[in-house]
């Protein structure tokens, strides 16, 4: 995802999906801020007494206001953070053709068709999301992510700089730009932007996790161990060791090929 650890750059969109298929318990409903959700590392949701209770209670509210956009944005949302990619596109979809101009509801549905896969759609929407004049980093990072998605990891750099400008050293930017350096297979350049990150915030799981994939893609194994470990309790730290030594080996058979 000279200094190339591999013999030839696989896709962008193989490698984010190699990360997913691997990631344990990650999945992406995080928003795009950090699209691939590695080892699994996401932040920790509020646990929630009854959540299929919450999203029944958020459909029926839906289904007597429909054409609520702030109705349509939490249940849409709410669908996201369930896996429920394709129904949050529908849901979006039709409430952002009722309210075009809607800026949050052109955020959230962009960001749901990234979930879904529809990156070049997601990157038009989303640009619909903001104006120049009163611009978003959290957008201009979404957008570079689902650049990055479709290959286009320059162009994804330079939106990158964009929100950088306006959040400087925000983490989240950091890490989607470390990330975007790890699919050129600049692994140097990744390490230096991620850790950068990680000093903003050593507590964000996804940092630590898009770190420790960067120190072990190269040969650097015991100090990615430690953090993807880090503050989890040993069944769950034993997992997500194992997970990142099963992606590694799966890089390095590609390399061998």
């Amino acid at each position: 995802m000279s200094k190339r650890l591999f013999v030839a750059s696989p896709p962008a969109r193989y490698l984010f999906s190699a990360l997913l298929v691997l990631g344990l318990g990650g999945c992406q409903t995080t928003g795009l801020e950090d699209v691939t959700s590695a080892l699994g590392g996401k932040p920790e949701a509020a646990a929630k007494a009854d959540p299929k209770s919450d999203m029944d209670a958020l459909r029926e509210r839906y289904r007597a206001k429909p054409s609520d956009p702030n109705v349509a944005l939490e249940y849409g949302k709410a669908l996201r953070e369930s896996g429920q990619r394709a129904q949050a596109v529908a849901v979006l979809e039709q409430a952002v053709l009722a309210h075009p101009s809607n800026k949050a509801l052109l955020a959230g549905y962009g960001r749901a068709l990234a979930d879904n896969g529809n990156f070049q759609q997601a990157f038009d929407v989303l640009g619909r999301a903001h104006s120049p004049e009163d611009p978003d980093w959290r957008i201009l990072s979404a957008q570079g992510a689902a650049l990055d998605q479709l290959g286009r990891n320059e162009e994804a750099q330079q939106y990158y700089a964009a929100a950088l400008k306006i959040a400087p050293d925000e983490p989240t930017v950091l890490s989607n730009l470390g990330l975007s350096y790890m699919l050129q297979n600049n692994l140097p350049k990744a390490e230096q932007v991620l850790g950068r990150a990680y000093q903003r915030n050593q507590n964000d799981a996804r940092v630590r996790a898009n770190l420790a994939l960067v120190l072990g893609l190269q040969g650097r194994e015991a100090e990615a161990e430690i953090l993807v470990k880090a503050d989890l309790p040993p069944d769950q730290a034993a997992a997500k060791v194992t997970a990142l030594r099963q992606l590694l080996a799966k890089k390095q058979q590609r390399a061998d090929k």
